[in-house]
């Protein structure tokens, strides 16, 4: 699990006095609200009466489903702990972007908005934030397969990762929609743009591996 900063460890001891819940609790539920997008969590602590669900709006499940105090109590933290989080530049995702994959079977995944860890709160996991510090937060992540890829739109880059080795390009005036990657007889990589469908080959490299 990602680690807090001193920042994050006194938010997190402040909500546990506010809400009587321990800082194990406050910690656990911090993470399910952040990997919830800010909107959602699904958690599992002895303290929220076992496993549950929280959806901004009010919609909360407990296991110990008949306890109201405690819903409401849940209900007030996953709240606070959202703000919270809305409040941290690039920390949630927004937006739409998507990736696709032609011609064979592989994983993919792809989102819009900052990638966690981009917060006071959080120590930064270099296994996560691995495009160069200097271009900030990024607009879209993805990966698919061994490549990864993080796209900045006002910085007008596009970082891509294959196996270890970090590209940035210059997407010039191209307002990138998403990536896919095409595999059979060769691999490459193509985006979608205003412009259509456009092999990443043909984008300016401006930096590889620092």
């Amino acid at each position: 699990m990602q680690q807090l900063t001193p920042e994050g460890q006194n938010l997190v001891s402040e909500l546990a006095q506010r809400h009587g819940f321990s800082t194990d609790a406050v910690t656990h539920m911090l993470f399910a609200v952040l990997h919830g997008n800010g909107s959602m969590a699904q958690f599992g602590h002895p303290e929220f009466g076992g496993g549950g669900q929280w959806m901004q709006g009010g919609m909360i499940m407990l296991g110990d489903m008949f306890n109201h105090a405690l819903k409401g109590r849940v209900d007030s933290l996953c709240n606070d702990l959202a703000g919270v989080l809305a409040r941290q530049p690039g920390l949630l995702q927004s937006g739409s972007f998507q990736s696709q994959n032609q011609g064979g079977a592989g994983y993919q995944s792809q989102t819009a908005g900052g990638f966690q860890g981009q917060s006071s709160l959080f120590v930064p996991d270099p296994s996560v934030n691995w495009w160069p510090a200097e271009l900030g937060s990024p607009s879209a992540t993805g990966s698919q397969n061994n490549v990864k890829y993080a796209y900045f739109a006002n910085a007008r880059r596009l970082a891509v990762d294959t196996g270890g080795s970090c590209w940035v390009y210059d997407t010039l005036d191209h307002q990138i929609g998403g990536f896919s990657q095409q595999q059979g007889g060769g691999s490459s990589i193509t985006f979608t743009s205003q412009y259509g469908t456009v092999n990443l080959a043909s984008l300016p490299v401006v930096m590889r591996n620092g």
